[in-house]
């Protein structure tokens, strides 16, 4: 467990598994959190834990917008809703993260399989969504954020695009893995998941925030689309 400053804004957040993500516009009593993901169920305490270090309570998040369905994402969110937060997801993972439908199962490669068996399955606990998102949107947090709809890993699954900060969220469309930039696992569409990595590797970003694996920091953008191999999870034809 643990937080990092990652620029002046912005902070990583690990809670037990994976990570999300504090964005902070504004100053002292102004300040308004955005949190990118929630964590697995139990994030909460280290979210609200980090919020104190930096002199804020948990009232001051204002959002908390969801990348997509799955449990480390979303496992939180409803903890979170309940400190005056709203809930945003895309369209497509509303009825998960609401509990009204099942969440889907993901096309595993065999690469896959043993790596599921540990970490994979579980079902976030059932979250009222307060905004349904659609690509384009532009929310009001660090000069504007696009959501940019990345369907493959889920159907619903989203990026968001600070271009005023220079900043990109890729949720598990994009993960970084002992230095190497790849397609992330568990995809339940692996054609539509490469053509939404390329998607995202496509916009202008300095800093890449994943969902699991270290941030880039420093011409993002530019490292991105120069990858050629997209790692196991892929599968062997690669556009």
């Amino acid at each position: 467990m643990g937080v990092t400053q990652i620029a002046e804004r912005l902070w990583r957040v690990q809670p037990a598994f994976g990570q999300c993500w504090i964005w902070r516009d504004g100053s002292g009593a102004d300040a308004e959190v955005t949190l990118i993901d929630a964590g697995p169920p139990g994030s909460a305490p280290v979210i609200a834990e980090t919020l104190a270090e930096l002199g804020l309570g948990p009232s001051a998040v204002r959002r908390v917008v969801l990348t997509h369905h799955h449990v480390d994402h979303a496992g939180s969110a409803v903890d979170v809703r309940a400190w005056g937060a709203e809930v945003l997801v895309h369209g497509a993972e509303a009825g998960v993260v609401t509990g009204a439908e099942p969440a889907p199962q993901p096309s595993l490669l065999p690469a896959e399989e043993a790596l599921f068996a540990q970490v994979g399955g579980g079902v976030a606990p059932p979250c009222p969504v307060d905004r349904v998102l659609d690509d384009g949107e532009v929310l009001p947090f660090g000069g504007g954020a696009v959501v940019v709809h990345g369907p493959g890993h889920t159907a619903g699954s989203i990026g968001l695009h600070l271009p005023e900060a220079g900043v990109l969220f890729t949720g598990d469309t994009i993960a970084e893995h002992e230095g190497a930039l790849i397609l992330g696992p568990f995809n339940e569409d692996r054609a539509a998941a490469v053509e939404s990595f390329r998607l995202l590797a496509g916009l202008d970003a300095d800093i890449a925030c994943f969902g699991h694996g270290e941030p880039l920091v420093g011409d993002a953008g530019e490292r991105l689309r120069a990858v050629e191999d997209l790692g196991p999870f892929a599968g062997p034809a690669q556009p």
